[in-house]
């Protein structure tokens, strides 16, 4: 996902984002939450560990993304 903006965002869709958001957010704290598992469990299950870790870095670099998105909509929503 590339950090895009809209010029004049509607209240909708910066609803629509903060939802999005939050979605991900949740999806994302799952994925630590397995990522630090499969760590403690380490050396079992070693071959999935960098599979897990790419699917973590990038549900953490897509939030980060839209939350920057989030913050560019909000203020031109003042």
């Amino acid at each position: 996902m590339t950090l895009t903006t809209e010029i004049n965002p509607t209240a909708e869709e910066v609803a629509e984002l903060k939802k999005k958001v939050r979605k991900l957010n949740s999806k994302a704290g799952q994925m630590k939450m397995d990522l630090h598992d499969l760590a403690e469990g380490l050396p079992t299950d070693y071959e999935t560990l960098v599979a897990t870790a790419q699917k973590t870095y990038e549900i953490f670099r897509e939030l980060d993304q839209l939350k920057r998105k989030l913050i560019i909509w909000e203020e031109t929503l003042k």
